[in-house]
């Protein structure tokens, strides 16, 4: 090896040792995301995960340091109506999701207020089942925001879509669409207030994006959709083939936050 290659090896080293260092801490910037769907059969399971969600549930998570937890319900018309329980829980790295068992089960607070759920009998629990997705957040919005209201809970919109791809490479395409593409722009110039943009890197339906949007009611929800479609700079973007057939199913959830629900 000649001196001109020896001379500049260990600055090379040092500049890759800083960007493989750097480069989880700029991962973790990027919140994570689970999402809980709670099924249940009947009112009284609503009435008892109600009860635990928001007397047991909700203040161990915010005990344990995280802030803002959504609780919503499908609208009423919807087909499973009355079936379904969303939590929407945030978390700053993968060790605050990671730990979060270990330190509901040192919380006997929690564990007293939530009796009535977690030590069920077997032939009489709570819910039927529990599903969970686990996401991380876009590069373009990193942390979640939660949108403030004054009118009643029960009249906002919180729309969840899933958009799933055919292809490992066309989803990679829709992701970069939200991103690079503008779509996170567009929808912020028209006032669509979401919460977040996340990609699932653990869930049933993958490969997938998810992101929520939210309104004050049912037609504002209405009126922002067709204000979407319409603008040119959607236009433009939609038909840019590049682009094309990057969605090969959706799933649309509106949703209302119950009372209790911290957004």
């Amino acid at each position: 090896m000649n001196l001109y290659l020896k001379s500049w090896l260990p600055g090379l080293f040092c500049i890759l040792l800083g960007l493989f260092m750097v480069s989880p801490l700029m991962a973790q910037q990027r919140e994570f995301y689970e999402i809980k769907e709670y099924h249940i059969s009947s009112p009284q399971q609503e009435a008892r995960l109600d009860a635990f969600l928001d007397n047991a549930y909700l203040p161990a998570l915010h005990r344990a340091g995280i802030e803002k937890v959504g609780v919503f319900k499908l609208v009423e018309d919807a087909d499973n109506a009355g079936e379904v329980v969303f939590v929407l829980i945030p978390f700053s790295s993968m060790s605050q999701f990671v730990n979060l068992p270990s330190t509901l089960e040192a919380d006997d607070n929690y564990l007293t207020a939530g009796k009535d759920v977690l030590e069920a009998a077997h032939d009489d629990p709570a819910f039927d089942r529990v599903e969970s997705t686990l996401l991380q957040a876009f590069e373009l919005m990193p942390n979640m925001e939660a949108p403030s209201y004054s009118n009643d809970p029960s009249e906002r919109i919180y729309e969840l879509r899933s958009y799933e791809g055919a292809t490992e490479n066309l989803y990679r395409r829709k992701v970069e669409m939200f991103n690079e593409g503008g779509e996170i722009d567009i929808f912020e110039d028209l006032g669509f207030n979401a919460v977040f943009y996340a990609e699932v890197i653990s869930g049933d339906s993958m490969p997938n994006l998810m992101y929520m949007t939210t309104f004050t009611d049912m037609d504002s929800r209405n009126e922002h959709w067709d204000a979407f479609r319409a603008a040119p700079a959607w236009e433009k973007l939609s038909a840019n083939e590049y682009y094309a057939n990057t969605v090969s199913h959706a799933d649309i959830y509106l949703l209302h936050p119950t009372a209790y629900s911290d957004y």
